[in-house]
């Protein structure tokens, strides 16, 4: 297939249902008894959207969303993901639609819709974009947005302007009955109910496809037929278009031209024998992998590979958008497979998937370190409300130097760092929180040893970081306790999606040379241990951060990359460690704190410094180390 000119701006815009998908956490009960949600964009065309952009296509969404919380969730996450989003318009009368959704066996999967009067179901042909749809190589429509007169228009009208400008028109059959109205609200989860409605809007979409996908059931009310050899020969009829046959375990099969007397001699794609965690979304998984094969002129047999690979990560993962596959994460799993029928458990398919579908990105990351505890304590004239009260001036600081930009951040408490933590969440600066208690050695983790529980709790975007005191030459007992703390606290990032930071100090308990940082991180990545930032010393020579570069690009190749501390170094002392850093392909930037706040937080104790100039002395000090930072090389992003 090669749809009109390759040059075109888009290379899919997909048209109909945006909900907010609230998926029970709770697996193997009822709807009722669900007693937590996790929160994700949903609808067909919305989930490939986000599936065609994630393998590489260039996608957008024509929709209508609420002017609510939802809505704006729903337009950020679509942009964080690539999706074009000048194709949703904002309703202002109507409401985001709502799904929910529980998982109370590998066969029942029940659902309710709250879509009454929602915003999607107004769109009109007003919303339809021509100089959009007329750019893109093709368009998607799905069955869903045929059951309402102004839907049925909008998507006709897209159909009218794609085929004028050349472009190709793929039906997703989606059916749901619920959404005809043909079931009651109860019934989301039902797939089938025949109606010679359906089919006769169905049937007057055909003869305008190039693809139609469908399962068994979809393609029987496609047609009208209650046999699937009959059905597809009724499609056949009304459509020359290449029909795909969606199999669910079975993989799938391609049809062009005649149907075959045996259905089974159609072009079979490879299946995946894996377990099924949750039905909910693996169609849209399939077509976003079929489409990225079809799009780019591949042979059948491989678009549907691709579908099928990219269907049974869906089904073995719980939530939809979320859950398809980047391009390389799907290229390592048909290359390699994978040695759990669970995808979802593979640590290191978790892993790719987790690295390549980051919801930001940060080339450059410069922190003002203000989560200390125990130094705070030890200073004449702290008291907890003032230690509270001085971080919150160090959040004024911090953002009057990054003045909006990207790239600056801090590290907070939850001890004393609760209000400065709301605080530098509004002025949009990465956060990052420790887990560690103070100073511990063997490590110990603060408040809770459930680190999940806690976690749970904290914003999606902040990181949770951890200070391990560890030395390769270490005792073993030693280095085995701190490593399985270290996984406890890696573990439980990785089930609640949060980022996380491992900082190693290893120059307090040992001897360091150039190869010391380099072996301790060689050791946690053998225990298993990927996080996405590491924070560690000064290195005092190149030689010592190209060994750090090694070690990192052998184990993770997807890390973000590597924070210098300060250790309470001087201004100049560090601008000499900047320089040596700045040759590292892994640091991404620096993490300072005593160096910036020390002075100012004991003068401001004692009395002898006011608010304001506490703040000008940090502020003044964090901006001559980003000065600094950038003038050593660091302005390059990296």
């Amino acid at each position: 297939m090669t749809g009109n000119d390759k040059s075109a701006e888009l290379d899919l815009v997909t048209i109909g249902r945006a909900s907010v998908d609230l998926y029970g956490q709770q697996i193997g009960t009822r709807l009722e008894d669900v007693g937590s949600f996790a929160k994700s964009v949903g609808g067909c065309p919305t989930n490939i959207a986000v599936g065609t952009a994630r393998l590489g296509l260039r996608s957008a969404l024509v929709t209508r969303v609420g002017n609510e919380q939802m809505g704006r969730f729903i337009r950020e996450q679509l942009a964080r993901e690539g999706v074009e989003t000048r194709g949703i318009v904002t309703d202002p009368d109507r409401l985001t639609a709502l799904v929910l959704l529980a998982v109370e066996s590998d066969s029942a999967f029940p659902m309710i819709f709250v879509r009454d009067n929602c915003a999607d179901n107004a769109l009109c042909e007003d919303d339809i974009d021509e100089a959009m749809i007329g750019s893109a190589r093709a368009i998607l429509v799905t069955g869903t947005h045929f059951s309402r007169d102004t839907t049925e228009a909008a998507q006709h009208k897209a159909i009218r302007i794609a085929r004028s400008s050349g472009g190709k028109i793929i039906l997703d059959i989606d059916y749901r009955p619920n959404l005809w109205g043909l079931a009651g609200h109860e019934a989301g989860g039902s797939r089938y109910i025949r109606s010679a409605h359906v089919t006769a809007k169905m049937q007057a979409v055909l003869p305008h496809c190039d693809l139609i996908v469908g399962t068994e059931e979809e393609v029987m009310i496609a047609s009208g037929e209650e046999d699937l050899p009959a059905a597809l020969r009724a499609i056949r009829a009304h459509s020359s278009a290449t029909i795909v046959l969606k199999r669910g375990p079975m993989g799938c099969i391609v049809y062009e031209g005649v149907i075959p007397e045996d259905l089974e001699q159609g072009i079979v794609g490879k299946g995946f024998p894996i377990e099924v965690y949750n039905v909910l979304g693996a169609g849209d998984a399939f077509m976003s992998g079929f489409l990225r094969g079809w799009l780019r002129g591949e042979p059948h047999a491989t678009s549907a590979t691709w579908a099928n690979a990219c269907g049974a990560f869906a089904v073995s993962r719980l939530l939809c958008a979320p859950e398809n596959p980047s391009w390389t994460e799907l290229q390592h799993f048909l290359k390699n497979g994978s040695p759990e029928r669970a995808l979802r458990r593979d640590p290191v398919l978790s892993h790719i998937h987790r690295a390549t579908n980051r919801r930001d990105e940060y080339p450059l990351m410069m922190a003002l370190a203000i989560d200390h505890r125990s130094q705070f304590e030890a200073m004449p004239g702290a008291t907890p409300a003032k230690i509270s009260a001085f971080k919150r001036l160090a959040v004024d600081a911090a953002a009057r130097v990054a003045a909006g930009r990207p790239g600056f951040g801090m590290l907070l408490d939850d001890r004393y760092g609760r209000d400065a933590l709301f605080a530098a969440g509004q002025q949009k600066l990465w956060i990052a929180r420790p887990l560690e208690a103070p100073g511990s050695r063997p490590l110990k983790l603060e408040f809770f040893t459930d680190t999940g529980s806690r976690l749970v709790e904290w914003p999606i975007d902040h990181c949770a970081k951890i200070l391990c005191f560890f030395h390769p030459d270490d005792p073993e007992e030693l280095r085995t306790a701190q490593i399985e703390t270290l996984t406890g606290a890696h573990e439980a990032a990785r089930r609640i999606g949060r980022d996380i930071l491992i900082e190693v100090i290893a120059s307090k308990h040992g001897p360091v040379g150039d190869d010391t940082a380099a072996r301790v991180l060689a050791e946690l990545y053998a225990a298993g241990l990927r996080p996405d930032w590491w924070k560690l010393e000064p290195q005092a020579t190149e030689a010592g951060w190209r060994a750090i570069d090694e070690v990192i690009e052998a184990n993770d190749p997807w890390c973000r990359g590597v924070l210098m501390l300060g250790l309470d170094a001087p201004a100049d002392k560090l601008a000499d460690d900047f320089a040596r850093a700045r040759s590292a392909r892994s640091v991404r930037g620096f993490a300072v704190g005593r160096t910036i706040f020390a002075d100012a937080a004991k003068a401001w104790f004692a009395g002898t410094m006011t608010k304001e100039d506490a703040v000008n002395a940090m502020a003044d000090r964090f901006g001559a180390l980003v000065t600094v930072w950038q003038g050593s090389g660091g302005g390059d992003g990296r």
